[in-house]
């Protein structure tokens, strides 16, 4: 399963109005520690089906979405539930480590 990518325009409807959890994966295309963690959160996008919605930002486009939630690194996760960021994670990290910051919430 390949994750979504989201803009700017469709951020209020499949984010904020989203009746399950949303995990917003900021990248970029130069990003190598994005590239790394592709492959552990399309496992988790399968595993989680039907509890979270998983998203790539392209930090190089989606400009405004970076600025509005402080991305100050890449990669970084934002897990939103009832449209809220409750939970964020930066950098590369294994995929044990986001399934215990972010499963408790689904």
């Amino acid at each position: 399963m390949e994750s979504a990518t989201i803009t700017e325009a469709e951020f209020e409807e499949k984010v904020i109005r989203s009746t399950i959890p949303v995990i917003l994966d900021f990248g970029a295309e130069w990003c190598h520690p994005c590239k790394q963690l592709d492959p552990i959160l399309e496992e988790l996008a399968g595993e989680w089906l039907g509890k979270v919605s998983v998203y790539k930002v392209d930090s190089d486009v989606e400009v405004n979405l970076v600025t509005r939630f402080g991305v100050m690194g890449l990669p970084t996760l934002i897990l939103f539930v009832d449209g809220e960021a409750c939970e964020r994670l930066t950098g590369f990290k294994p995929k044990k480590k986001i399934q215990s910051q972010f499963g408790k919430y689904l």
